[in-house]
Order: structure tokens, then C-alpha cells, then sequence
């Protein structure tokens, strides 16, 4: 016997040809963002393939959302760090100055 549901794989890809048109009539700069959200929902594609929801649009959105939470907190990290070299740049210029 044969499978009774497409895949999660074959339902983001029939989600993602339902959402073409829309992709089409965004401005050339958001295109790349469109597909890098579908890029974010396939790299969670087998847990959310796992999960087998009634709507698959509900885990690539999750998906997606997970994706962007990690960039997030990678942006924070660096900023952290950048915040932490300033400050110590700064502490130095102060030290070196008052003497």
C-alpha cells in the first residue's frame, strides 16, 4: 500500500507553488527573502514531517519563526560583544589619559 498523505516535503513545496504569485508581485529586494523563509521551513522539514499537522503551514511557520529566534540571539551575541569592546576601548582611552 501506498502512502495516504504527501510527504511534509511535498506539502511545503505545494505550499510554497500556492504562495508563487505573491513571490512574483514582491519587489526584486524581497524575493530572496520570501525564498529564504521556505529555506528556513525545509531545514526543519523532518520534525516537521514528525508532527504530521492538519495544516503544514503551522510547523513551517514555527519552523521559520526558530530560524529567525537563532539569528536573533546570534545578533545579540555580537552585539554583546561589540557593546563589550567598546567599553573596554573606551576604559583604556580614560586610563591612558588620566595619567
Amino acid at each position: 500500500m501506498g502512502r495516504t498523505n504527501p510527504t511534509y516535503r511535498d506539502a511545503l513545496r505545494a505550499i510554497r507553488d500556492r504562495w508563487d504569485d505573491f513571490r512574483r508581485a514582491l519587489r526584486n529586494r524581497d524575493q530572496p527573502r520570501f525564498d529564504q523563509l521556505f529555506a528556513y521551513a525545509r531545514e526543519h522539514a523532518d520534525a516537521s514531517g514528525l508532527l504530521n499537522h492538519e495544516n503544514p503551514l503551522l510547523p513551517a511557520l514555527f519552523s521559520i519563526d526558530l530560524e529567525q529566534e537563532a539569528r536573533l540571539e546570534e545578533h545579540e551575541k555580537r552585539l554583546d560583544e561589540i557593546e563589550a569592546s567598546l567599553s573596554d576601548s573606551q576604559i583604556e582611552t580614560e586610563t591612558s589619559g588620566s595619567k
